[in-house]
Formats: structure tokens, C-alpha cells, sequence
């Protein structure tokens, strides 16, 4: 049995800590959310969807105050949260304890690695879940496609290896990766299709891939960031990226990704780190990415007067 802190247990936090606590790991899910955590302390974590239906016991908290050393370590914030969760953490750590980074879109690792240290950091890609928060201490989730890990530097690989296997014996499918760039963009260019224009249409994916004015800028979207990554010479191991991209959205057709969870909580998203990347880098790049430059507008607009996130 494992001790795990996962700091950021919102709704995909949530996830990974109801399925860890129910192989048996002893889980500590820290949350801002006060309600969430002590639902989660007086009557366990229920985690129900593509996974099955359960309720685990799961430590809730809204600090790191007072939890000790732990074996493992996941921050699962937004992009945004990172450096203080990752500061958060450090009492969580012992010589050998790694941390696992997971985020949408790009830049989360380098600014955790400094704190935490480079060689202790696993960069962590998840996909096809479409987890939500449904009450406090209640998370659902649509899927249950992928998990990916990848050494930042210097991890060695049997502690890699280890880390993984936590997941694995609490049911993930997990795969570790060499080249964290096309491991990151792999899961971006998904990200970036459906995250700005769910939350501008208030669609789900699977509405988004139907209706055809939606898809349209959804394409468009993702069309650009293809370019952006081959501009940059990273190369996509997943056949026509467009096709890629439908069949994975076709096995979460009801999910409504994070971005759109966020406004409709009137809360802030993470659209710097997913759709605004695309235009930071394509300017590098030399290439025009007006779809997503408008998308990018648009989502901040609407984020006018919203709460810090």
C-alpha cells in the first residue's frame, strides 16, 4: 500500500484519488474547496462513471498541513496553480518521493521543476476521462482512455516505473513515454480542438463533432496547432491528427471539457495554456493561427469579472 497526497483533487483529481483509495492506497485528496474536502473526510469519495460505482475512503483536506511524508505525490491542479501547489508539496516529500505533474496544455513542468527539483519530476498526459464534480465529494467521469508518463530529467527509471504501477493496480491504462514534446502534443492538439469552442458554444464533444458551424472552428482550431507542432518539427505519432482527434471524441461524445466546467462555475480557465499557446508559438513560427487568436479573445471576454479560478 501506498501513501499518495493529490494536491488539486478537483474533478480529475478526484478521479484518480477514488480509484487509488479503492485498490487499497492510502489517499490524501488537498482541495481549496472546503465542502469537497470534507465530504470527502466524513463519508468517502464516490467516483462513478466509465470505471464503475464506488465510494472510498479518501482523507480529505484543504492544506498540507499535518500529512507527512508520502510515496507519491500528484499535482493536479489547473495550469494556473502549479508553482504554489508545487510549494504546497514540499513538505509532502521525502528523498526518494517523485511527483507526478498533470495538466492540460504546455508549460506546467518547467515551472514545477524548480521547486520540487527536476530530478524527482514525472510529467504526466491523461486523456479520454471527461471528468466532472457532480456534489461535494462525488466526481463522475464519461471515459477512461489514456495515461502517459515521462521523466522530466534525471528520474531513474525504475522509480519511473514504480510510480506507474501505482496507477496501473488501481486500474488505469498506463503508457510511459520517451519524448515528452510529441507526449504533450499528442494530448494539446485535443485539447485545443474542443476546450475553447465547448466553452464558447456550451456544447459537449460530441455535439461540438456534429454540429457544423461548431466543428468548424473546432477544426480549425486543431488544423493550426498541426502546423504550429510541424512548423517546430515535432512529430505526431497518431495517422491523419484529424481523424485522431474524432475517434478519440467519439468515445466521450457527453463529456464537457474543463474550460466549459470552469465558466460555468464563472471561474477561470486555463485558455493561455491550451488554445493561447498556439498563437504564442505559431508567432515564433511564423505562422498565422487567427482561429485560435479568436477563440483566445473571445474566452477572455467572457471572463471579465469572473472569480480567480
Amino acid at each position: 500500500m501506498a501513501r499518495i497526497a493529490i494536491v488539486g483533487c478537483g474533478a480529475m483529481g478526484s478521479v484518480y484519488a477514488g480509484l487509488m483509495a479503492d485498490a487499497g492506497h492510502e489517499v490524501f485528496g488537498v482541495t481549496l474547496w472546503a465542502d469537497h474536502a470534507q465530504a470527502m473526510e466524513r463519508h468517502g469519495l464516490r467516483v462513478e462513471g466509465a470505471s464503475g460505482d464506488r465510494i472510498a475512503r479518501v482523507h480529505g483536506r484543504v492544506s498540507t498541513d499535518g500529512i507527512g511524508v508520502c510515496d507519491l505525490v500528484i499535482i493536479a491542479t489547473k495550469a494556473f496553480d502549479v508553482q504554489s501547489a508545487a510549494q504546497a508539496s514540499l513538505p509532502l516529500l521525502g528523498p526518494e518521493t517523485p511527483v507526478q505533474t498533470i495538466q492540460n496544455g504546455l508549460g506546467s513542468a518547467d515551472l514545477v521543476a524548480p521547486i520540487v527539483g527536476a530530478d524527482r519530476l514525472v510529467v504526466g498526459v491523461v486523456g479520454g476521462f471527461g471528468a466532472s464534480l457532480r456534489a461535494p465529494g462525488h466526481a463522475h467521469h464519461n471515459g477512461m482512455e489514456m495515461i502517459r508518463f515521462l521523466a522530466y530529467a534525471g528520474l531513474p527509471r525504475k522509480r519511473l516505473e514504480a510510480s506507474a504501477r501505482i496507477w496501473e493496480q488501481s486500474g488505469f491504462k498506463v503508457l510511459l513515454f520517451e519524448d515528452i514534446t510529441r507526449m504533450i502534443w499528442e494530448k494539446l492538439i485535443m485539447n485545443v480542438t474542443f476546450s475553447g469552442t465547448s466553452c464558447l458554444t456550451g456544447m459537449t464533444i460530441g455535439e461540438v463533432m456534429a454540429e457544423p458551424n461548431a466543428w468548424r472552428v473546432a477544426r480549425g482550431c486543431a488544423e493550426e496547432a498541426v502546423a504550429v507542432a510541424g512548423a517546430l518539427g515535432i512529430k505526431l505519432d497518431v495517422g491523419d491528427p484529424i481523424q485522431h482527434i474524432r475517434a478519440l471524441g467519439g468515445k466521450i461524445p457527453n463529456a464537457r471539457p474543463s474550460m466549459l466546467l470552469d465558466h460555468l462555475a464563472r471561474q477561470r480557465s486555463e485558455i493561455d495554456f491550451i488554445n493561447g499557446s498556439i498563437p504564442r508559438l505559431g508567432a515564433q513560427a511564423g505562422l498565422a493561427t487567427p482561429v485560435n487568436q479568436t477563440v483566445v479573445a473571445l474566452v477572455k471576454a467572457r471572463e471579465t469579472g469572473f472569480g480567480p479560478g
